[in-house]
């Protein structure tokens, strides 16, 4: 009934205000509340793992979650391959901890101030600190995965972080990308982003139960939702509205990273037009933005762009058939439709 009532509020809009977007995402996130208090009780308790004199910076870093994405994957993927067990939350734990050392590695690089509404760690304590504070959730949250009895988590989880700093590295070296590829991009944005996705749903299923099978699918599954996840996020940075990120828009064209609607446009906008987004690439002014943002519209490439993240739900749909229904499966469901509902409140300008 809760499947069906949440897929029943994901649709009933094509422009959802924040207000009915937190409610909706609230439905479907309902069945795993328990289990996501668990994860946010031991993340606050890893704090005192630390050194007393680095607690501030570790407590500060813990405390800037979000959505929880990827706890939510866990204990949906587990659910959909039999039961929600305490190794769940020490995973989801895990992957939460990778998750937020990335972002405060992010932000150093990016040289970003504000992150989810409030100071950066890099904002408030400086680069330095940062980059070592990231250093040290990386290490703490291996060490946590070295503590099950089968070091099957602890390889998964070094492999995904490999992989997702490997993606950062890719990207950095790749800027400004001046002649960035589509190949480029999607390859950064399965290392960076999905990566953790994925891993999220691998181990959740693994260790809920689920037959070789039931574990690849649901894997597949978190790719391809982290995948049109990241590209929803990079269109945020060009279509959204400040007001509601919380920060300003183009940071992306300001830090010279070419994203999928930029490379739609490149494809896809007249000689002049993919001359001036190009100089834009080489050297960004936000008073370029307004043009940016006409080029764009122009081309056809917001809407070329969303379909390619409706595609990318599809397939993440298509990766669940093998998964017997539950209300796990539902909830998985229902994700990517509430991703395609807020995709598409960006599908006009205004």
């Amino acid at each position: 009934m809760l499947a069906a009532e949440t897929k029943a509020r994901v649709t009933s809009t094509s422009s959802p205000s924040p207000r009915q977007e937190h409610d909706v995402w609230k439905g479907i996130v309902e069945p795993v509340k328990p289990f996501l208090a668990k994860v946010a009780l031991q993340l606050a308790a890893q704090v005192d793992a630390f050194d007393p004199e680095i607690v501030p910076y570790t407590r500060y870093a813990l405390t800037n979650q979000g959505k929880q994405l990827r706890p939510v994957l866990v204990a949906l993927s587990g659910g959909a391959a039999g039961e929600m067990n305490e190794d769940l939350v020490t995973v989801a734990v895990i992957i939460e901890m990778v998750h937020l050392a990335t972002l405060v590695h992010d932000d150093v690089m990016d040289e970003a101030a504000v992150r989810r509404r409030r100071p950066t760690l890099a904002a408030n304590w400086g680069n330095q600190i940062s980059v070592l504070v990231g250093d040290c959730l990386f290490a703490h949250a291996v060490r946590l995965a070295a503590s099950f009895p089968t070091p099957e988590v602890c390889r998964a989880v070094a492999s995904a972080t490999n992989t997702v700093c490997s993606g950062e590295i890719l990207q950095s070296r790749q800027t400004p990308q001046l002649e960035a590829s589509r190949r480029e991009y999607f390859k950064v944005v399965e290392m960076k982003t999905a990566e953790l996705f994925a891993l999220s749903c691998d181990l959740g299923a693994w260790l809920g139960g689920a037959c070789p099978v039931g574990r690849q699918a649901l894997r597949d599954y978190g790719m391809s939702l982290g995948i049109a996840y990241q590209i929803y996020d990079d269109c945020v940075d060009l279509f959204g509205r400040e007001a509601t990120v919380g920060k300003s828009l183009g940071t992306d064209l300001a830090n010279g990273m070419v994203t999928l609607p930029i490379l739609e446009a490149l494809e896809r906008a007249n000689k002049p037009d993919q001359k001036f987004l190009r100089e834009c690439i080489r050297e960004w002014d936000q008073e370029f933005f307004p043009r940016v943002l006409e080029i764009l519209e122009k081309c056809g490439a917001r809407n070329s762009t969303r379909e390619v993240i409706g595609q990318y739900l599809k397939a993440s749909r298509r990766h669940l058939e093998p998964i017997a229904d539950s209300p796990s499966k539902q909830s998985l469901i229902a994700m990517t439709e509430f991703l395609e509902q807020m995709t598409e409140s960006l599908a006009s300008p205004g």
